[in-house]
C-alpha cells in the first residue's frame, strides 16, 4: 500500500499521468453520482447547470485538480441541488445525494480492486515496465479513490459526510452542525494545513486506521 509520504512526494511520470486519469474518472464520477441521485429525486437543479454529465470539464476545479496532481489529493466543483425540492420528495433524499458520491469512489476502488491484485501478482514474478506502470496505476487509483471516499465522509461543510450525518442525528444535535456550517471550510482548512505543523494530524487519526483496512481488504 502507498504510504502517505509516498502518495506526497512519488511525482515520476507514471504517477502523474495516474493522477490526470484520476481526475478524468473518479471526480467525474463523483460528481455524476450526486447529480443523477438529486435529478432521480426530482431536483432538476443539477441537469439545468450543465452537471449531469461526465464530460470533466462540467466538473474539474483548477485549484483542486493541481492539489491531486502534486499533494495527492484534491476537490472538483460542487453540484448544485436544491435542498427544499429534495426534502418535498423524501425526507432522506438529501442524505443519499450526498452519500452517492462517495460511494461512486468505492465502487471504483472496489471494480479495480481485481485487476489490482492480479497485476501485483504477476509483476511479483516477472519483469515488465507494462507491469510496473499498471501497477502503479491501479495502486495509485485503488488507493486515492478511497482516501476521496474517507475524506468526503468526514461530517464537516462542504464535505459530503456533513449532510449524511446530519440526517441521522437528533434535531438539537443538527443544529449543532448548521450552527458551525459558515465556519466549516475554515475549520477545514485549519484541520488540514495548520494542524500537521503543530504535530495534530487530525484527518491521518481519522482516515488512516479504514484506509489501510479497506486497502487491505480490496487489494491485499
Amino acid at each position: 500500500m502507498p504510504s502517505d509520504k509516498e502518495v506526497m512526494l512519488n511525482l515520476d511520470i507514471p504517477t502523474i499521468i495516474t493522477r490526470l486519469i484520476i481526475l478524468m474518472t473518479a471526480f467525474s464520477v463523483h460528481e455524476f453520482a450526486h447529480a443523477w441521485v438529486a435529478n432521480a429525486f426530482g431536483d432538476d437543479t443539477p441537469r439545468i447547470n450543465g452537471r449531469l454529465t461526465l464530460n470533466p470539464a462540467a466538473h474539474l476545479d483548477l485549484i483542486g485538480s493541481l492539489m491531486l496532481v502534486f499533494a495527492g489529493f484534491g476537490w472538483a466543483k460542487p453540484v448544485p441541488v436544491n435542498p427544499y425540492a429534495l426534502q418535498r420528495r423524501s425526507p432522506a433524499a438529501l442524505m443519499w445525494v450526498s452519500l452517492a458520491g462517495p460511494l461512486s469512489n468505492l465502487g471504483m476502488a472496489a471494480l479495480m480492486a481485481l485487476p489490482a491484485r492480479f497485476v501485483l501478482a504477476q509483476a511479483g514474478t516477472a519483469q515488465s515496465g507494462m507491469l510496473d506502470f499498471l501497477k502503479t496505476f491501479l495502486q495509485e487509483f485503488v488507493f486515492i479513490n478511497l482516501v476521496l471516499m474517507l475524506f468526503n465522509l468526514i461530517p464537516l461543510f462542504p464535505l459530503d459526510g456533513e449532510k449524511v450525518l446530519e440526517y441521522f442525528l437528533p434535531p438539537r444535535q443538527a443544529r449543532f452542525l448548521e450552527d458551525i456550517r459558515p465556519y466549516g471550510p475554515l475549520i477545514l482548512f485549519a484541520l488540514l494545513f495548520v494542524g500537521p505543523t503543530l504535530g495534530l494530524d487530525i484527518f491521518g487519526v481519522l482516515i488512516r486506521p479504514p484506509l489501510n483496512f479497506l486497502y487491505g481488504l480490496l487489494v491485499g
